[in-house]
């Protein structure tokens, strides 16, 4: 996935893999870790990264020219769904004075969460198919 995109979506499941780490540490607050301000730092990075993502994926689809446009055009109204109610989670432990691990095992948990870890999962599928194609179709032309 080119840089924008790409970006955003390590961000978020790098987010995801911490969040795993640290709810299995059965921990009753930031305080009782070395990791208080990281859970923190990670939950706003990936809060940033959710923000626009549709906006992202658009303009990685549109830079690659892929279609046809429909199917793209509705997966990027699904991907915005699904990242705004994922958001709208993140938000929520965020105004949390206390972040537990039980906490983040629920967010992991959440559907919405899963949602958008799920979307990104299938766009770098598909993403990395087109741009095996582009490479394929490029070798052929060269010849």
């Amino acid at each position: 996935m080119p840089n924008e995109l790409a970006d955003r979506c390590s961000v978020i499941e790098e987010c995801y893999e911490f969040m795993l780490a640290y709810a299995g540490q059965g921990l009753t607050g930031e305080g009782s870790s070395g990791q208080g301000g990281l859970i923190r730092d990670f939950l706003s990075r990936t809060a940033q990264a959710l923000t626009g993502l549709e906006t992202a994926f658009a303009s990685d689809v549109a830079e690659r020219a892929l279609g046809p446009v429909g199917p793209y055009a509705a997966f990027q109204a699904v991907l915005a769904r699904d990242a705004q109610d994922s958001l709208a989670a993140v938000r929520l432990v965020l105004a949390q004075p206390t972040i537990s691990s039980q906490l983040i095992d629920n967010l992991n948990a959440s559907i919405h969460v899963r949602a958008v870890l799920t979307d990104l999962f299938l766009i770098d599928e598909i993403l990395k198919s087109s741009h095996s194609q582009e490479r394929h179709q490029g070798a052929a032309g060269a010849d």
